[in-house]
Parts: C-alpha cells; sequence; structure tokens
C-alpha cells in the first residue's frame, strides 16, 4: 500500500459524515495532518513546517491550521470531524492529553496539556499517542506488519524513534516504552539532546547528523549538503537532500550515513536479541526516503551483533510510507 492507494478515488467518499476522522502527525521539522473516511482512505491533507517559535502555543495553532487545510481538502468542515488523533514524540499520558519531555519541540521540555489546547482550538474531541507508537498501531493495522505477532518499529527521522509490538499489543511499559533512540550504542559515545552520551539518536539522528556535517564543514571538510538545502529553500538538510548526496557519493554525508548504519545495527540487533521479535519496520522520514535498500543495509548490519544471526527478524520499510503517522494517529480517534 502506498500513498495513492489511500488516496480519494471518487467525490463521493467526501461525504462520509460523522465517520470523517482527523489525523496528525507531529514531527520536529513537519506537521502532516489528513482526513480520512471510515474505510480509513486518506480524502485530503495538508502539510506544515513545524514552528521554533512562539513555544507550544506556536505548535498547537500549526497543528490547528494544518488540520483545517487538511479537511478543506476533503470538502468537509473540521465540525464535520468526530475528533482528531495526534501522534507526538515525546512521554504521552494519553488519559490526561498531556506531552512531556518532546526536547525536538520548542516549548516542550515540560509538560504540555496539548489534547485540551488542540481541542478547544478546533472545537473536536483530540486524542493523543505517541508519534511512533500510533505508527506503529497503523502499520500493524493497514501496513507491511499485518500479519506479525511481534515486531520493532523504527522510526529514523529528525530524531530516532521506536516501540514494541508484543503477542499483537503495543508493549507501553510505564508510558515510555520502545525508546530505541537513547540506546546506548557506545558508552561515552557522542552526546545526545537528551544530555546523556552514546545514544543511538546522538549518531543516526537526522539532526545530530546535521549539526555534525556542520563541525566537519568547519574543520575544512567539503559537501554539497547545505549548498542543496539552500536551494531547495530549506533552512536544515532534509530527508530528500540526505539521499540525493548519498546517490552523488558526497564525501561527508557518506561518512554519515555509514556511521549512522553501523549504530542502527548496533542498536537494534540488541533489541532484537532482547525480545526476539518477529520483523523490524522502518519508517519516518530518512527511513521511508532511503526505501528497501537501506533496509537491507541496516538488516545486514545487525548481522554481527545478533546472538542468533541464522534466524534474523525480517527488516523491511513501512507500506504506509510518508503518511503513515497520520494515518495511526487517525485510529486514536473513538466513536462518539
Amino acid at each position: 500500500m502506498d500513498e495513492r492507494d489511500l488516496m480519494p478515488t471518487s467525490p463521493i467518499q467526501k461525504s462520509s459524515g460523522p465517520r470523517l476522522r482527523g489525523g496528525i502527525d507531529l514531527g520536529g521539522t513537519k506537521i502532516q495532518a489528513i482526513v480520512v473516511g471510515a474505510d480509513h482512505q486518506v480524502l485530503g491533507k495538508a502539510r506544515a513546517k513545524t514552528p521554533t517559535d512562539n513555544g507550544a502555543t506556536g505548535v498547537v495553532a500549526a497543528l490547528a491550521s494544518t488540520l483545517r487545510e487538511a479537511a478543506d481538502a476533503a470538502g468537509c468542515e473540521v465540525s464535520a470531524l468526530t475528533g482528531v488523533g495526534i501522534g507526538s514524540p515525546g512521554v504521552i499520558d494519553a488519559h490526561l492529553g498531556t506531552v512531556t519531555a518532546a526536547r525536538n519541540l520548542a516549548g516542550f521540555n515540560e509538560t504540555v496539556a496539548m489534547a485540551a489546547l488542540v481541542s478547544d482550538a478546533l472545537g473536536i474531541p483530540c486524542f493523543l499517542g505517541n508519534d511512533v507508537g500510533v505508527a506503529l498501531d497503523g502499520e500493524a493495522k493497514l501496513g507491511s506488519v499485518v500479519n506479525a505477532h511481534s515486531f520493532l518499529g523504527v522510526w529514523w527521522g529528525t530524531g530516532i524513534g521506536g516501540g514494541f509490538v508484543v503477542d499483537g499489543k503495543r508493549w507501553l511499559g510505564r508510558g515510555a516504552a520502545g525508546e530505541i533512540g537513547h540506546v546506548v550504542v557506545k558508552m561515552g559515545g557522542a552526546r545526545c539532546s537528551c544530555g546523556r552520551r552514546g545514544c543511538l539518536e546522538a549518531y543516526a539522528g537526522r539532526r545530530s547528523m546535521e549539526a555534525l556535517a556542520q563541525k566537519l564543514v568547519d574543520r575544512g571538510e567539503s559537501t554539497r549538503l547545505f549548498k542543496w538545502a539552500e536551494k531547495k529553500g530549506r533552512d536544515h538538510v532534509t530527508s530528500s537532500v540526505w539521499a540525493k548526496a548519498l546517490a552523488k557519493e558526497d564525501r561527508v554525508a557518506v561518512h554519515l550515513i555509514d556511521r549512522a548504519v553501523r549504530a542502527l545495527g548496533v542498536g537494534l540487533a540488541s533489541a532484537v536479541n532482547l525480545l526476539d521479535v518477529e520483523a523490524v519496520v522502518i519508517g519516518g522520514g530518512l527511513g521511508t526516503r532511503f526505501g528497501e535498500p537501506m533496509a537491507e543495509r541496516i538488516a545486514a548490519a545487525m548481522l554481527p551483533h545478533l546472538l542468533l544471526p541464522d534466524k534474523p527478524p525480517r527488516v523491511s520499510v513501512s507500506r504506509l510510507g510518508d503518511l503513515g503517522g497520520a494515518i495511526g494517529a487517525s485510529l486514536l480517534v473513538r466513536s462518539s
């Protein structure tokens, strides 16, 4: 299933009435909003940059405006939606509707009552879940691991998010389970945004890779990463720029992606050794952009670190692609 499979096939589907639901994927650099019908088909979508100023207030306003754009594209008003689900980074309390320690979002270092704020802004119920967790729910129901009883999901983007499904159910722990990005892959290693050293995210997160690329440039290394990003009108190195640089064999990009793949191999293999899952599904901006060839590279990087290398898990790319997080978030909406 790709994005085209989830787009409307006729205008009639835009009149699904109260069964319409909203879904928002909130990331460190972008907001993706969709409106879906009862059959999970995407009827309208919109995308915006995640604000970096005005703190949580700015982020909430952007969430609301992006969903309004998606509803307009679907030919309906926001008031026609049963509700909206939001997949957010950070530690989520779904009952209270709060987000804590979402360090890739401006103004979210402390607890933010996101569900209440968005609900007030839009006038519809709002349901909250972890961004990777809801993406995994969507993947398990509609994507590449429908028949897997256990799997690890890794969302490779601005940071590294993760989650586990065990015996067909997502393992939540005490609220922060599956944070694969903060598994330590090198003792005393690179500094992570969480303040610790050696985390997987410090080696493979897009933001960390970009910061290291800038340091290398400052030391005299040559790369076209930043020139290509500027040409696209972006203030950061996007997944498409990383993919282009890798294809063009840009020296710095190749070095940093190789470094990221090695770290992913160590971190993912360690997680597999712990829970012995059947499959690993890779999503997120970078994971989706690089596709199956990169999934194969990561699978190969895992092998030397697997306790049972003759029985490796199946490694694949998210079938729902770039809209997977928003589709999964829409599943949070409960019937009124």
